[in-house]
């Protein structure tokens, strides 16, 4: 076994291997950009080593300096854990030319799963079922945009188009009718040419109600291939998984024999060592096609973990040492049932768009362990409080993953985790994941891709006015918070009395009526509530009701709010001038608006001509004084390798342009003012 290795990544897969390797004894090396020099994963190592000033993502991609890292520091083996290198054969091939273990399949296998197009044909003279589609067959010719158009016509609609290089959502438009294709074929080059220095793409016909099944395979160099079973990953945003579970539901025996077999079948006909996983799409009869093979670890690695008893990075460590498979086919068993959520610095209600900022509340969930020592509640995370979340990196902050006896007490425990997550600083997913545990369509479980964009209504209902409960406890806790800082000069040290003391109730007993304000955090409108002497006015159906807030013992911005004869737990942080409040799992965030102004400071502003996100430009499409119609693209914006368009809000005259194309910029920031016509021309 090794003695050392390096690790050729970050966050929290970075975190994930020098854990598994710190068990074994081996010693860890990290890298790091200059933007990760505090990061998390390089103190979770035992060496670190800088790489880099140039951009962030870019120094990770920078082989040279990785192998150079490697043999400073006498790292025996490399290990890419997913993204970045992982996937590219020529660094594999570094790897061996300076004498260093690739923890990865050899470099011609990852060629040959590397380009889908050539995927789909090793796979279909393996007997491996492939969806149907145009590959292109590697001829430049076909890669043209008019033939491309007419194989997609004839293929037929809706479809996808797929970078041949791609992976993790991005270089992947759904195209519903012919007319769009153009458009959607152009940004999907634009992507894969960004994220993966190809702009080739295949044509796949899409199956609306298909699911996403995947199966973990293993290989040894001792020609042994098995399969871990199956995860379900349909539960899907942008085309990129964010709740997986294992082992699929719905899947009886025969069916996972077969596609276990097939799988295998995969890893064989490319001559397989290591991890990988074979991914197919399931239809409604049970008829499952070939989709791609990643010749790496996957995110959700951790529920194959949790329902096999074993360790997929101890695994990878063994293989690339030489020794072979620490079981055999016969030998795995599936015990319990599985989930992971992803969660991802991103607002749902704003497309998905990343989000930046300071990671100003990041506090977990109890992690737990059954009296056997197995994990029923793990976080694999690579961020701490106070990071800079920036937008050169994929989103993600956490996995959050569970165990259970079955199905249901797995996705109960998950529930009542998320619920238990707070994050403030940046937007999260953390309402949507927590909606979607809670979905009839989930619960069922009725899965496919489709699942979110089918129960949108219900999903993104609440994006109105927050319920009077949220408002009563901002005002709780600004009140009670006014009254400690007023009376902080004379209060005693300890006092046991003291308004911010556990377990003292802050009730509304002041001697004077009190009045607050807040706005929700877009500033769409704001709402005001009044107390007099205790009991609030205008709020819970009018009735007049007496409430309070209590500290809980364990603190960490956890409260007790009592509404009449009704108690539930409550957390609450104070960002800048924001509340951040998770009642029961759902969060609000309300602006505390200031009596003084009481303006919002964003109203006025043309609603879609600001950085939704920040990013960069990376396509100005318009020009000053030039007229366009609504919905008409403007400029596109990229950040974490995905694109935005920013589309004319309405019919009008292009009075200002502010940036250019490869500017940076922040969110919010004005874009280009766009002056209203009523009748505007092309």
């Amino acid at each position: 076994m090794f003695d050392k290795i390096l690790i050729a990544n970050r966050g929290e897969i970075a975190c994930r291997i020098a854990r598994t390797a710190r068990r074994m004894g081996i010693t860890t090396v990290a890298v790091y950009s200059q933007a990760d020099r505090d990061a998390r994963h390089v103190a979770h190592c035992d060496e670190a080593f800088f790489i880099g000033e140039s951009a962030p993502a870019e120094s990770y991609l920078c082989a040279p300096r990785i192998i150079d890292a490697a043999r400073q520091s006498g790292a025996e083996a490399i290990h890419p854990g997913y993204g970045f290198l992982s996937e590219n054969p020529q660094f594999a091939e570094a790897c061996a030319d300076n004498d260093i273990a690739f923890i990865g399949p050899p470099p011609d296998a990852i060629r040959a799963m590397g380009a889908k197009d050539r995927a789909k044909d090793i796979m279909a003279k393996a007997g491996v079922p492939v969806a149907p589609g145009y590959h292109g067959h590697g001829d430049d010719d076909g890669q043209r945009a008019k033939a491309l158009q007419s194989a997609a016509d004839e293929c037929g609609y809706p479809l996808l188009i797929k970078a041949v290089a791609g992976g993790g959502g991005k270089g992947m438009r759904l195209v519903e009718r012919a007319p769009a294709f153009a458009e959607a074929l152009a940004a999907v080059k634009r992507e894969s040419a960004a994220a993966f220095a190809d702009e080739r793409v295949l044509l796949e016909k899409y199956l609306p109600a298909a699911r996403h099944v995947e199966v973990q395979v293993f290989a040894d160099q001792h020609g042994h291939t098995l399969h871990l079973f199956e995860r379900d990953c349909s539960i899907q945003r942008r085309h990129q998984k964010i709740i997986e579970e294992a082992p699929a539901p719905g899947i009886d025996d025969a069916l996972r024999q077969k596609m276990g077999a097939s799988a295998v079948d995969a890893a064989t006909a490319i001559g397989y060592v290591g991890a990988g996983t074979v991914e197919f799409l399931l239809d409604a009869d049970t008829r499952f096609y070939f989709m791609e093979m990643n010749t790496r670890l996957q995110v959700e690695h951790p529920v194959t973990e949790m329902i096999t008893g074993q360790d997929l990075v101890e695994w990878q460590l063994r293989v690339a040492a030489g020794l072979p498979l620490p079981c055999a086919q016969r030998d795995l068993r599936i015990t319990g049932h599985a989930m992971e959520a992803r969660i991802y610095a991103e607002n749902p209600d704003n497309d998905f768009l990343p989000s930046a900022g300071e990671l100003a509340v990041y506090r977990l969930p109890p992690q737990s362990q059954s009296q056997s020592g197995e994990d029923w509640c793990r976080v694999d995370s690579g961020v701490r409080q106070g990071d800079d979340i920036q937008p050169c990196y994929d989103p993600m902050l956490a996995k959050l993953i569970v165990w259970g006896h079955d199905r249901e007490s797995a996705r109960k425990r998950l529930r009542a985790a998320l619920a238990e997550f707070n994050i403030a600083g940046v937007a999260t997913n953390l309402n949507l994941l927590h909606a979607l545990t809670g979905l009839d369509d989930f619960i069922a479980p009725a899965l496919d891709t489709a699942l979110i964009e089918r129960n949108r209504a219900t999903l993104f209902a609440d994006r109105g006015a927050p319920p009077d409960a949220y408002l009563a406890i901002a005002t709780l806790f600004e009140m009670h918070a006014a009254a400690a800082a007023a009376t902080a000069a004379t209060s005693i040290r300890g006092d046991p009395f003291s308004p911010w003391s556990p377990g003292v109730p802050w009730q509304l007993n002041l001697p004077f009526d009190a009045t607050c304000a807040f706005a929700t955090e877009a500033g769409e409108a704001e709402y005001t509530v009044r107390f007099e002497r205790g009991r609030s006015s205008g709020l819970l159906a009018g009735e007049r009701t007496e409430m309070a807030l209590t500290p809980r013992d364990d603190g960490g911005g956890r409260f007790q709010f009592q509404c009449g004869a009704r108690a539930q737990s409550v957390s609450v942080d104070k960002v800048a001038d924001t509340l951040h409040i998770n009642l029961g799992g759902h969060r609000r965030a309300l602006r505390v608006v200031d009596a003084a102004h009481g303006e919002d400071e964003h109203a006025g502003e043309d609603a879609g001509l600001s950085a939704p996100m920040p990013g960069a430009v990376i396509a100005v499409n318009v020009r000053k004084n030039q007229r366009v119609r609504r919905g008409a693209a403007l400029l596109v914006l990229e950040a974490m390798k995905m694109e935005h368009t920013i589309s004319a809000p309405y019919d009008g005259r292009v009075t200002q342009l502010f940036f250019r194309r490869g500017d940076q910029v922040r969110e919010g920031e004005p874009l280009l003012t766009l002056e209203p016509t009523k009748a505007a021309a092309d």
